[in-house]
């Protein structure tokens, strides 16, 4: 398996403070997708950073290549949405995931 930092950026950096009530409910979904794939042991964390300059996601996921952790970004309801969201994916060639 291969360790990936997937960070997800929002479409404005206000999104943190002003989203609406629809993407609030986007954000919920996007939570179950990613709640689902750490139930089926592919994602280590995911949750909010509270960048001052404008807030964002991270996930680490393990999965067995670049292909999958692409197939993992691309299938998330944000990316979906149309809404402006994106992925930067980066490999994490020297770590550890605590079991």
């Amino acid at each position: 398996m291969k360790t990936f930092f997937c960070r997800l950026n929002a479409p404005r950096p206000t999104f943190g403070q002003d989203m609406s009530a629809d993407e609030a409910r986007l954000m919920q979904e996007h939570a179950a997708y990613w709640r689902d794939w750490m139930a089926r042991g592919r994602v280590v964390t995911f949750g909010v950073v509270a960048d001052p300059a404008g807030v964002f996601g991270i996930g680490v996921v393990e999965v067995a290549d670049e292909a999958e952790v692409r197939h993992l970004t691309d299938g998330d309801p944000v990316i979906g949405s149309g809404r402006g969201f994106s992925y930067d994916v980066y490999p994490m060639p020297f770590g550890a995931v605590h079991r």
